[in-house]
């Protein structure tokens, strides 16, 4: 028997008081948040348990793991986490005291580049294979097909959001 057939469906609170279906955007707003946030705190959690790391230094690891032998710059590392550089150099820096992360040699000083070292690459291959285990256990629930219709709708979204422009929103208040 499959977990999606073995859950009983449940109904969970309705923190907007039962609103009216005006306020369906928000609604799906806030249950997409709920669930992003809880499966962050959850993956948060095991990271901590399991490794005792966290979620931005795994997040900058499976950065520089994609980028390969390449490495990254901070910039180029802040872009593709969606934080500041200074974030990403502070972060760079205790990964590197670690023995995870290594400089590179570059022709211009004043731009560090960095990339997993061995210790790292081994490391990072524990924890992703762990993060991966526990993705697929958040969201065992869901029937393939249901799965493969939620990610094409949330690929949609993400396009929608993308393309809305700040007229569309509205001015200012």
């Amino acid at each position: 028997m499959s977990l999606a057939t073995a859950l009983p469906e449940r109904h969970l609170p309705d923190r907007l008081g039962g609103a009216p279906d005006g306020k369906r955007a928000l609604r799906l707003w806030l249950r997409l948040l709920t669930c992003s946030t809880r499966i962050e705190q959850t993956v948060s959690q095991r990271l901590r348990d399991e490794f005792d790391t966290t979620l931005p230094r795994f997040d900058m690891l499976s950065a520089l793991d994609r980028a390969g032998e390449a490495g990254l710059t901070m910039g180029e590392a802040a872009d593709r986490l969606m934080v500041s550089n200074g974030n990403v150099t502070g972060l760079a820096a205790r990964l590197k005291a670690d023995g995870l992360i290594e400089p590179m040699a570059g022709a211009d000083r004043r731009v560090q580049r960095v990339r997993l070292s061995a210790a790292g690459k081994a490391r990072f291959a524990v924890m992703a294979a762990a993060h991966e285990r526990w993705i697929e256990a958040l969201f065992a629930d869901l029937t393939e097909p249901e799965a493969d219709d939620l990610t094409r709708l949330l690929e949609r979204t993400k396009r929608s959001l993308h393309a809305t422009t700040p007229e569309e929103l509205g001015p200012r208040s």
